[in-house]
């Protein structure tokens, strides 16, 4: 039998920490949740590789690496409100979970969204509400949010998703230019959002926030 409570100490130590994660709140959250738990069956052997995870439905977790370089970026405090989009399985959430007050985790696939309330029922993490819907038009019936965390890449953002932040809020995205992809955090100040380059890395891109070619004659 596998022991994966081994191998997330091993994720946490080879991948997690050489990538200057060091708050102790990401450090001890991903040595808690058990990611085994969050993927497909059939992915468990898989589940703390370096690499981001097909979950099937063109929805993959991110590779340890990133997601905790992301959430090292956003500085997620106890009494904040977190929308995580993308959220596939759960996994991310389940994390997220315990360093916010609450997390709406958003996802568009109804199979996706029994799974990952079961897997997060399963892991305790009473604190996270479970979304169906289009992922490109985010939850505004859950927010204002502090904080909005994309588990996947984009090519284009809709401006409706920085209308859902608090002033003051931060967000969180894999921007891709074909292969390329590169971390950026916007930080919402008087109703606008300015962005920092924060770290490279790639993810596909989340259905809804491919680039939008416009024609002209």
């Amino acid at each position: 039998m596998a022991d994966f409570a081994a191998r997330r100490v091993v994720m946490v130590d080879t991948q997690v920490r050489p990538s200057d994660v060091t708050k102790f709140p990401i450090i001890q959250a991903m040595l808690a949740v058990p990611r085994e738990d969050f993927v497909p069956t059939t992915k468990r052997e898989a589940a703390y590789l370096g690499e981001n995870l097909d979950l099937g439905g063109d929805r993959f977790a991110l590779e340890p690496r990133t997601l905790a370089k992301m959430l090292d970026a956003l500085d997620i405090g106890p009494q904040e409100l977190v929308l995580d989009i993308g959220a596939g399985l759960g996994y991310s959430s389940a994390v997220i979970a315990r360093m916010a007050q609450a997390v709406v985790a958003l996802e568009e696939d109804p199979v996706m969204v029994r799974d990952a309330q079961e897997a997060l029922t399963q892991a305790g993490a009473d604190n996270v509400v479970v979304q169906e819907g289009p992922l490109v038009d985010g939850a505004p019936e859950h927010g204002l949010y502090d904080i909005i965390i994309l588990q996947g890449g984009v090519a284009h953002l809709p401006d409706s998703l920085s209308d859902q932040m608090k002033d003051g809020g931060r967000i969180a995205c894999i921007f891709m230019d074909g292969a390329l992809g590169e971390v950026r955090v916007g930080y919402k100040l008087d109703g606008r959002l300015s962005w920092r380059r924060i770290f490279n890395a790639g993810a596909p891109v989340l259905p809804g926030f491919e680039r939008h070619n416009t024609f002209q004659l």
